[in-house]
This record gives C-alpha cells, sequence and structure tokens, in this order.
C-alpha cells in the first residue's frame, strides 16, 4: 500500500473535478478543463475584463462573417447575436460535430457603466474584440489638492 504525502485538493476542487468528469461522458470525451458548462451549451468562449477607461471583451468566433453579428449595449448588459449558418455539405457523415451552428445570444453583465454611443467592435481571424469605454460618471478622476486657505 503506497501513502501520498502532499496537498490535498479542497471538497470544491474535488466536487468541481467529479461534475466535470460526468458531464464529460454525456458530451463525448471533452477536455476536463472546468469551462465544460459553456462547451456543453455551444457557447464561445468569451474573455472580458476591465481596465481603467474600458471594459474589454473578447469572443472566439472562427468562420462568422461580421454580417452575421448582432451587438448591442443597454443599461449594464452587453448583448451579442450571432447566426452562423449551417454550412451546405451533401452526402456526409458526421463523426464528430463541435462547432455549433445556428442562432445564439451571449448576454453579459458588464463590471461597470459604459458610454454605449462610443462603443467599438472588430473582428479579426475570428475573434471579436469589443471595446466599451467607461461611462465618465464612473471613470477615476484626479482631485486637484489646494495649498492653503
Amino acid at each position: 500500500m503506497a501513502i501520498r504525502y502532499g496537498t490535498l485538493p479542497s471538497p470544491i476542487q474535488q466536487l468541481r473535478r467529479e461534475m466535470d468528469r460526468l458531464l464529460s461522458g454525456f458530451v463525448g470525451g471533452l477536455p476536463e478543463t472546468g469551462m465544460l458548462a459553456s462547451v456543453v451549451r455551444g457557447q464561445p468562449a468569451v474573455n472580458l475584463w476591465e481596465t481603467r477607461e474600458t471594459v474589454e471583451v473578447e469572443m472566439e468566433l472562427p468562420g462568422v462573417k461580421p454580417e452575421q453579428l448582432d451587438i448591442s449595449v443597454q443599461q449594464d448588459q452587453l448583448t451579442i447575436k450571432v447566426d452562423r449558418p449551417e454550412a451546405a455539405a451533401q452526402d456526409v457523415t458526421y463523426h464528430r460535430r463541435e462547432r455549433p451552428v445556428g442562432s445564439f445570444t451571449r448576454v453579459l453583465t458588464l463590471p461597470a457603466q459604459v458610454d454605449a454611443e462610443k462603443v467599438e467592435a472588430n473582428l479579426r481571424d475570428g475573434v471579436l474584440r469589443i471595446t466599451l469605454p467607461k461611462a465618465e460618471a464612473v471613470r477615476p478622476r484626479k482631485i486637484p489638492v489646494r495649498h492653503g486657505a
């Protein structure tokens, strides 16, 4: 009997690993990355981060053209609608089909108020990049300090 010493994973890490393992059996051997839930739903991977001046979003959309996108901002939510048509394929048998087709919508809650009039979106090499400038009211402001009086 071998005894192993070391740091034991936390109960949360053990539960997450076990849930990923169980779910991967239903989906067909997907990698256990901890991001399995978004893959199961057929949603592309998204990164969202914030700087002092902006909120930034990146989404993987290989094969999507700009005219297949509808992006909107309302209050604290960014909505990205994608219409990825199915490729016309005749007399084929798919052995694996993991890239989603059809329409889907992704709604992201933004971490700060943004100026919807100045939002910019760019699609390059299959990656959608959205830059959302923060509203003036939530941007950091330098306060001048006066001397005397």
